[in-house]
């Protein structure tokens, strides 16, 4: 098992990575926690392949759990999701020393998280990703949320968990589309901080397909590195964290426009990255051949990289996100592979022209 620690002062907490992790994560916990009332949150689909096994390993510990499990899907991320989870922290007696369990994809943990995050004002809580894209962004950093008709994560907050638990057999279930959602994520840190790693992805993506464990290893525990090394750096995205958004700001306003559900996240987030590249090109700060290169992996993974949405729409969109500051758009821009810049530079004439275009 390789542990990597992300150094937030009080906040401090470790990223456990390995094999066969879900059945040891009650005993890992035990030995900093005394055992008490535990919510455990999943979904139906993570439920009947792991619920038990992560429920069993924390009751062999003397934890008390409940386990509850929601429908699958992003639109489940809601207010009213939100409010049926407070009731079961009231009716399992949940107090400030009582623990949440996220146990799914980055949709279970944002909306886990936010909960521990407000009820009681803050208890602890333990993400365990079982999606590639939540092992290796959402589950750590802290960002929890949940999502409005007017905006993908507009209502959240801070809050980190107490600890990370990643096992690589989780991915073994995960649909091939899911799969291929969760590398647009790696494919991010390459671009942002990575020449090297976007380089191993380039050479090793049928490995990484294929779910061959030093493959997977290798893209997982360098993308938590580099999450855990940007969030120490600036945890409340003030300034440097928000590379961590390339690609989301377009990516965020598609899944705006189509409901949350017409694309999974990775699969928006790489569109965003595409028409980002897009635009750095057109600001002459990119050549093609950034472009070229992610494109090429993209396509080589079997992703539609084609919206068919009105421009119109998008912007509009775009104007309601978080990321905007007094009316200015803010984008991640990359100007080689391994890095980028934030700019605010970004007008309404140069996003027409970017987004009238097909990729």
């Amino acid at each position: 098992m390789k542990t990597i620690h992300v150094n937030l002062s009080a906040d401090s907490y470790n990223i456990h990575i390995g094999k066969d992790i879900l059945a040891k994560a009650g005993e890992i916990v035990a030995k900093d926690k005394e055992p008490c009332k535990t919510l455990l949150i999943t979904d139906e689909n993570i439920e009947r392949i792991y619920g038990d096994v992560v429920a069993e390993s924390f009751r062999k510990n003397n934890f008390d759990v409940k386990l509850l499990s929601l429908p699958p899907g992003e639109e489940q991320k809601n207010i009213e999701n939100a409010l049926l989870l407070y009731d079961n922290c009231f009716a399992h007696k949940l107090d400030r020393k009582s623990l949440i369990v996220a146990l799914g994809g980055g949709v279970v943990g944002d909306l886990s998280g936010f909960i521990a995050a407000t009820f009681m004002r803050g208890i602890p809580y333990i993400q365990i990703p079982t999606s590639l894209l939540a092992q290796v962004d959402s589950s750590i950093g802290g960002k929890v949320a949940v999502n409005h008709p007017k905006g993908k994560n507009m209502i959240g907050c801070f809050y980190q968990p107490k600890a990370v638990f990643i096992d690589t057999n989780t991915l073994s279930s995960l649909p091939s589309k899911e799969m291929v959602a969760g590398i647009v994520e790696v494919i991010k840190y390459g671009v942002i901080r990575d020449a090297e790693l976007f380089a191993f992805l380039e050479k090793s993506m049928d490995a990484i397909l294929q779910l061959q464990y030093e493959a997977l290893l290798k893209i997982i525990a360098t993308s938590c590195q580099i999450k855990a090394h940007v969030v120490e750096q600036d945890e409340k995205e003030k300034g440097p964290r928000a590379i961590l958004n390339y690609g989301h700001t377009i990516g965020h306003a598609i899944e705006t426009v189509t409901h949350y559900k017409r694309y999974r996240h990775g699969e928006a987030v790489a569109i965003g990255m595409l028409y980002a590249t897009k635009i750095a090109i057109e600001l002459g700060i990119a050549d093609t051949s950034v472009f070229d290169r992610q494109l090429s992996l993209m396509k080589n993974m079997g992703l539609s990289i084609q919206t068919g949405l009105k421009s119109e729409d998008i912007i509009k969109a775009l104007y309601t996100d978080k990321k905007t500051v007094s009316g200015k758009l803010r984008f991640v821009l990359p100007t080689k592979i391994g890095e980028v810049i934030i700019s605010d530079k970004v007008n309404d004439e140069i996003l027409y022209r970017i987004l009238d275009k097909p990729l």
